[in-house]
């Protein structure tokens, strides 16, 4: 981690029209931090991500994305700048895995198809699916999808790549697979990483530190470290998520 932020949140009313999830969020995300976000379901933590990528406005607050603040002028410059894997990877079905990559080339760049096409491939060389190039969607297993979804997440060399949930659905080997490669492009790549996940191991696995989110009090509850969370915590309710409802 550099210690300089490339995320700030200030005073962030999280929801939707006419429904508050979480009140009064404050976080920041260093550059080349994998940051996780923690919590049961329903607590927010997906509706705190759709907030950091501009899907939808925040009630109230701020949110700073690489020294911008996010706002309908800011949006397309802040979109240059990220990538988004959801969580079934949401490859577009009638599209090759390729096509499937070159698509935010052909939207945000004017290169020609020769050139889309071998920054495509670089991408997929990355993720350990060149082979798999000209495939179907269809015809990938979940965790080649989740990797596919990376490649297209990447093919605009972001600074930023939000995940949701990336280990769900995957066997312990895939899941540490994808654990692996997201380090990789951490130190490779020097990207920032903020993961939505409930799952333990990866946890512990990637992410330098944790935002945590109870739905019951609609708040972030603990900010810090997973073994400080873990260990020290004086919040009960952090404590049983991470020792597995063990207080």
């Amino acid at each position: 981690m550099s210690g300089e932020n490339i995320i700030e949140v200030e005073h962030l009313d999280a929801g939707y029209p006419g429904v508050k999830v979480l009140e009064d969020v404050n976080f920041t995300v260093a550059k080349g931090e994998v940051f996780a976000l923690l919590g049961g379901s329903g607590c927010g933590k997906s509706t705190i991500m759709k907030h950091l990528i501009g899907l939808n406005p925040a009630i109230a607050g701020t949110i700073r994305i690489d020294g911008l603040e996010m706002n309908g002028e800011n949006h397309e410059r802040i979109l240059r700048r990220i990538g988004v894997m959801y969580q079934s990877g949401a490859l577009f079905g009638s599209m090759s895995v390729i096509e499937n990559v070159m698509l935010p080339l052909e939207e945000f760049t004017r290169l020609p198809a020769a050139a889309r096409r071998t920054l495509a491939l670089m991408q997929l060389e990355l993720v350990g699916l060149r082979d798999a190039a000209d495939k179907m969607p269809a015809d990938l297993s979940g965790g080649m999808k989740k990797r596919a979804a990376i490649a297209r997440a990447m093919a605009l060399e972001p600074a930023i790549l939000f995940l949701d949930e990336p280990s769900a659905g995957l066997d312990p080997v895939t899941s540490a697979a994808l654990d692996d490669l997201i380090l990789r492009l951490r130190e490779t790549r020097g990207v920032t990483f903020v993961v939505v996940t409930h799952e333990l191991p990866s946890i512990f696995s990637i992410a330098d530190r944790c935002a945590m989110f109870d739905r019951a009090r609609h708040a972030m509850v603990a900010l810090g470290r997973p073994a400080e969370l873990r260990d020290s915590c004086a919040d009960p309710f952090v404590r049983r998520f991470f020792n597995r409802g063990k207080g």
